[in-house]
């Protein structure tokens, strides 16, 4: 369920730009309706809370807020791992991983043969044809057959563990909740548990559209591109439209 605040609200006017806008909610709990709605929203009881202490997340990993939460007699402290998306369109395509594919291969084991076929379609190797769409890399359509489904065969084995990678990733920094703030004119929010978001990505076929991209479900796989044709171009991204979950 999506939710909306308020257009005066001052939280929906100052500070969204990243994080540190959430990690401040969090840690005015006391007097924020927002925290408090995000708060319930991840199963607490206002009233049996002591104490919020939100922090930011350094590294790169996949949450961004780490938020500590102390409940009252009990005097447990609950930790909750939470990625942060911030939008500002209605819709629209936002990356959710990035690195080289080098990194890749060693993090999924990826089999030479695949990890060639990839090499082609970042533009790490140039392409084998000469007609090509860019001159630079290949579209996977542009890619012999046999490559190709040699490659959604792969995909399909491993789309388990690629969309958790590239979503929830691992160790004690892994994502636990994936809250999503839109800002357009309204301040709209979705919070959801990461085990719903891998799985409402992970639905769909993994397949070549007719443009030559990959999907895994609701998740795009393509070269990164721009970057003024610096080296950083070729690295290998993941995307999705974080805007999705405002409907589940």
């Amino acid at each position: 369920m999506a939710h909306t605040e308020e257009k005066g609200s001052q939280i929906a006017k100052d500070g969204f730009r990243n994080e540190y806008f959430v990690i401040d909610t969090f840690n005015a709990w006391q007097n924020h309706s927002l925290a408090q709605k995000w708060l319930m929203a991840m199963d607490y009881r206002i009233d049996e809370i002591e104490y919020v202490k939100a922090e930011k997340v350094i590294g790169s990993y996949k949450a961004d807020v780490q938020v500590h939460i102390t409940i009252k007699l009990k005097k447990l402290m609950d930790c909750q791992n939470i990625q942060v998306k911030l939008v500002s369109n209605k819709k629209g395509f936002n990356q959710i991983d990035k690195r080289w594919l080098k990194t890749y291969q060693e993090l999924w084991n990826i089999p030479d043969d695949i990890y060639q076929t990839l090499q082609y379609y970042v533009g790490e190797i140039k392409p084998y044809k000469n007609n090509t769409k860019d001159k630079r890399r290949m579209f996977m359509n542009e890619i012999e057959e046999q490559q190709q489904k040699n490659l959604i065969e792969w995909l399909k084995k491993n789309k388990t563990l690629i969309i958790n990678d590239i979503i929830k990733g691992r160790g004690k920094f892994a994502a636990e909740w994936v809250l999503v703030i839109r800002k357009t004119g309204t301040l709209d929010w979705v919070l959801k548990p990461v085990n719903v978001v891998v799985n409402f990505y992970a639905q769909g076929n993994v397949e070549i559209s007719s443009r030559g991209t990959v999907h895994i479900g609701k998740i795009t796989m393509q070269s990164k591109g721009g970057d003024n044709g610096r080296d950083t171009a070729n690295m290998l991204q993941f995307k999705c439209d974080p805007t999705e979950l405002f409907f589940i």
